[in-house]
This record gives C-alpha cells, structure tokens and sequence, in this order.
C-alpha cells in the first residue's frame, strides 16, 4: 500500500519530479478524478442553462448573481482554514509512524541476557517474543482495518500461532471491558520474573534492562491506541470541509463567463474553458484530499501503512535473533586492514568520483585580510610584520578616504589581549569618521 518513490528522486535534476506526475498509484489523480468530473460537470451545466436557455431578463438576474458570487466567495479563508489544518494532520500521520512498536531491541536483550541452549531456555526466549509480537497485533487489530480482516477473531490469532489455545482461553476470561492488549505484556513480566528465578537471567541489572524495553514497546502500542481514540476535533474537519466545498459551490455560479457585450468589470473575454478555476479546484480540493487519506493512516489507502507486513516482519526478525541466530557467531579471523593504520576501502569506477579529501574545518584555509595598524609588543618590542597600500588624494577635502590595506603574515607569537592602537589623534579621526576598525585583531 505504501508507494515509495526515494529512488525516483535520489539525484536532483531536469524533471525529477516531472517523472512522478506519470504515476497512478497513491497519486493525486486517482484521489480526485471523481470530483473533478463532478464539478466540472455542474459548472458546465450552469454554463449551458445561462448561454441556452435564459430569455434576456434571466440572464441579466444571473449575471448579477454571478457577480455577487464572485465578489463574496474570497471571502471564505479558504486557504488559511485549510493549510493549518493539512499542517495539523501531517504532524499526526508522523506522530504516529513514531509510535509504531518494533521488537528489534528487545530481541537483542533477550538473546543477549537468557543464557541457555536447552530446550527450556529456547523455549522461554520464543514465547517472550511471541508475548512481545502478540501485543502488537493486538493493538493493530484494534487500530487498523487490513490487521482486522486477517485476525477478525481471537481463534484466528489461534490458528496463526501467536496464541495458545490456553492463552486463548486465559484471555478470554479475564474480566475486563477494556482492550486486552496489555494482557500479552504481563505475561511477558511474569516469565522473565521466572527465567531470573531459575537463573537463566544472570542479573537485576539484566532484568531491568529487558524490563524496561518492553515497557517502551507497551508505550508505543498505547499511544498508537490513543492516537485512534482521540481524534483531531470533528468541528474542526467539519469547518475545513464546509469552507472548501462552500467556496468551490460559490464558484460555480461566480466563475462563470458572462457576456461581454454586458460591460462587466473582469468579464471582456468569453471562454468555456475555466482553466485557472479548474486549477484552483485541483489545488484546494486536492489539499484536502490529501488530508482526508493522512488523518488515519491505518486503513487500506494507498499510502496508509503496511500494518500487516509489520506483523511478518516483526515476528520473523524477533524469533531468529533469539532463536537461530543465538549464540551464533561467524568464525572470528584477522580483517583486511589488520596492519594498516589507515584502511581505505576501494572504489569502483562509478563512484570514483565522489572521492573526496577528508574536512578539516572551514576555517583552516582561510587567509585573513583585515585593517591592521602597527603594534608593538611589549615583552618582545617587535612589529608585526604587515604590508601597507597607501591611496591618498591630494585634495585634502577627500584625504578622509586613506586606508591602510594589511595582509597578515605567518606569526605566532602572542599577542596583548587589549592591545592599544599606535595612531595620532588626526588618524583616529579619519578612522571613526569612515567607520573602519581602528584596534588590533590579532
């Protein structure tokens, strides 16, 4: 369902996103065809009334109408109203892709800390995964329409294999109302209590880490169920429908060419075509079209998430990084570079190149030129060493425009911190007056 284009658009270029107003899927045409025909179909018909079947008198009441239309329908916020609402929704759809529950973490802390290759051992890393992983599903069922069409049952989960039939059965007579993904968590906490019992967890602090990145993946289940319990204010989808709908049936009429034999201002052309009104349309409708599939993003849209890939995913990642892939290393051998202290792995010839010289820093190479006059230092009496460029005018009206041009040469000896400028009253004038710097900047 997720249409991914990065790669369409790995490199900028002419027309890289031309390219992307070909596609179909997930675009903005297969949104808004439906409406577009609609609407382009009624002002149509309101032009075919107005040209073909008014007498006189009608036409001249409509054209007045048309006008009034027209003049009051920008008055309608339309695309303030809108904006901060496409703004509102996006921010959401983010927030929600953040709080998708992945198990990778906990994995590496179970197969790390559960020390084991026995059958218990192994048995007790899977079913804390599985407990993980059908907690997930359990909120995504909850959440997510294409999740429910594949699990409509708790005894279809039974017979996927994220649940025993005495889970099952535990589940379901547990005596709560409310959602029961956090059931699978605590079955969770009470198995690795016992694994620490046992001693298969060699430590609190081991325990403690296990612990507390279930807690973070229960945290994210409950702010994707918070997220579908609150929804953003229905007055406020509301408000935003009614101004972009309203304005577009203003249109309608408003948008209309009238005769231009009639003398009306902005009327001095007939066309049947609206284009800019249909470009309008396009825009406005599409925004909040684009909305409408973002503000739940759990649904079988094209750009919606892929909820039940993430339900594969997830218990295959998880069960193989505490199962087969325990204790499981690749044979440990010398690298490469093993007597090399600067390793420089090879490039191809189609990433030549973009082989480039290692950053030091902006500031290495920069080779000051600044205002500087002559100092002397007073532990070392020495002057700095500096190349003065004289412009003098001989009208001495202009002589104000003098200026001591300095490049700094190599010199590294410390300077005074507040050194104390060596100029005659005369210079400091002209220096203040041509607004130039008059200190040291060394």
């Amino acid at each position: 369902m997720t249409v991914t284009y990065s790669r369409r658009v790995a490199d900028a270029g002419l027309g890289t996103f031309s390219h992307l107003l070909l596609r179909w899927k997930g675009s903005i045409y297969k949104l808004l065809w439906r409406e577009l025909i609609i609407f382009t179909t009624l002002y149509y018909s309101f032009s075919i009334i107005y040209r073909f079947v008014l007498n006189e008198g009608q036409k001249r009441l409509f054209e007045k109408l048309a006008i009034y239309c027209d003049r009051y329908a920008e008055l309608i916020p339309v695309s303030f109203v809108l904006g901060f609402y496409v703004t509102l929704v996006v921010s959401r759809w983010w927030g929600q892709f953040e709080s998708v529950p992945w198990p990778d973490r906990l994995g590496a802390l179970v197969g790390a800390h559960i020390r084991g290759t026995d059958e218990i051992a192994r048995l007790t890393r899977r079913t804390l995964m599985r407990y993980a992983n059908l907690s997930g599903v359990l909120i995504y069922r909850s959440v997510s329409t294409a999740v429910y069409k594949r699990f409509p049952t708790m005894k279809h989960l039974v017979q996927a294999g994220l649940m025993t039939a005495e889970e099952h059965r535990q589940l379901e007579e547990l005596p709560s109302p409310h959602n029961k993904f956090w059931v699978p968590c605590m079955w969770f906490v009470n198995l690795a209590l016992r694994a620490r019992t046992e001693g298969r967890i060699n430590n609190d602090v081991a325990l403690s880490a296990i612990l507390n990145e279930l807690n973070t993946l229960r945290t994210q289940c409950m702010k994707l169920y918070s997220y579908d319990w609150i929804s953003l204010p229905l007055v406020y989808t509301q408000v935003v429908t009614v101004a972009v709908y309203s304005f577009f049936l203003a249109c309608l009429i408003g948008r209309q060419f009238l005769d231009p034999a009639q003398g009306y201002a902005g009327h001095d052309i007939d066309f049947y075509l609206p284009v800019f009104t249909l470009l309008q349309f396009f825009f406005y409708v599409g925004w909040l079209k684009v909305a409408e599939q973002l503000i739940n993003p759990f649904g079988e849209d094209d750009d919606d998430f892929e909820t039940n890939y993430l339900v594969d995913r997830n218990l295959q990642v998880s069960l193989l990084s505490v199962d087969e892939m325990y204790d499981t290393i690749p044979l440990v051998e010398r690298d490469k570079y093993w007597n090399e202290s600067e390793p420089q792995p090879p490039y191809t010839a189609a990433s030549a190149e973009h082989r480039k010289p290692s950053f030091m820093g902006s500031a290495l190479d920069i080779r000051y030129l600044t205002h500087r006059y002559r100092h002397t230092d007073k532990d070392t009496h020495r002057y700095r060493h500096t190349q003065i460029q004289t412009h003098t005018d001989t009208d001495r009206h202009t002589h104000t425009h003098r200026y001591r041009h300095t490049q700094i040469q190599t010199d590294t000896h410390l300077l005074d911190p507040f050194p104390r400028p060596q100029l005659t009253l005369r210079e400091l004038v002209i220096c203040i007056k041509a607004k130039r710097p008059f200190w040291n900047k060394g």
